[in-house]
């Protein structure tokens, strides 16, 4: 064999073992998703950022990081730090909490009526579900299923109506009845397009904006709709996913 022919052949067992090396790193690098941060580190940890198996978090005192992987949620808090193995005691119910508002937001049926008269239930204090749309904040909002769609009010407690403007100037009118917080996207009038941004108004507070991004079918795995609702800025909806996960008397934060 002549050493051209030997240095070649070197050439290509290289190249095969650097790809099977990158393959099987690729597999192996399943990943965690940060959804709530605060404290000094927040910058460094931000919301939606993504974190490769066995990284390490490190946090100083007053941090909070919740980070949901694939064995479930953890609420993280400063001083320490912290691996990302999945070999850690969890938090209680609030690990399988943030995986089933996930499966279950798109396909669950939504009440949007009320029973005139009946007594008004103290409203929780935020959505109830990962696909609700708050309208008191705006903000980014991913979309699983734009047929249904649902706008959540936090306050429920009188009948109340307000408009949903698109770019282009079309408006369709939403009345909430009393005892009601949620209200179906009016698709006939305005359907939701991806990248678009929509104007909420009503009497009670300042107007917002709302952006819609459409998801298309959901990958099976809650990690992976997290870290894309992360990279689509769809922030609003992590925090709900971390609101759940938050394990009994933390207060959520």
């Amino acid at each position: 064999m002549s050493l051209a022919n030997s240095k070649a052949l070197k050439a290509m067992a290289a190249g095969a073992a650097a790809i099977a090396s990158l393959a099987i790193g690729g597999a192996a690098m399943a990943q965690a998703v940060i959804i709530r941060s605060t404290g000094p580190s927040a910058a460094q940890y931000p919301q939606g950022r993504k974190l490769p198996a066995n990284a390490t978090v490190t946090l100083k005192s007053g941090d909070r990081v919740t980070v949901l992987d694939k064995s479930g949620t953890r609420v993280l808090s400063g001083p320490g730090s912290f691996a990302m193995n999945g070999k850690v005691n969890r938090d209680g119910e609030g690990t399988s909490l943030a995986s089933a508002i996930l499966s279950s937001g798109s396909s669950r049926r939504t009440r949007t009526g009320a029973v005139r008269g009946a007594p008004v239930e103290q409203a929780p204090p935020g959505p109830g579900s990962v696909w609700y749309i708050d309208v008191s904040k705006g903000g980014t909002y991913c979309v699983a299923d734009p047929s249904k769609l649902v706008l959540w009010r936090p306050n429920r407690t009188e009948e109340a109506t307000a408009t949903l403007t698109a770019a282009d100037g079309t408006v369709a009118d939403l009345v909430w009845k009393r005892g009601n917080a949620l209200k179906l996207w009016p698709a006939a009038t305005l359907p939701v397009v991806d990248g678009q941004t929509y104007t909420f108004s009503d009497p009670v507070g300042p107007a917002v904006k709302i952006t819609t991004r459409l998801l298309g079918p959901l990958p099976p795995d809650p990690m992976e709709v997290a870290a894309k609702m992360g990279e689509l800025g769809c922030n609003a909806q992590l925090d709900v996913m971390a609101n759940a996960a938050a394990p009994a008397g933390s207060g959520g934060m």
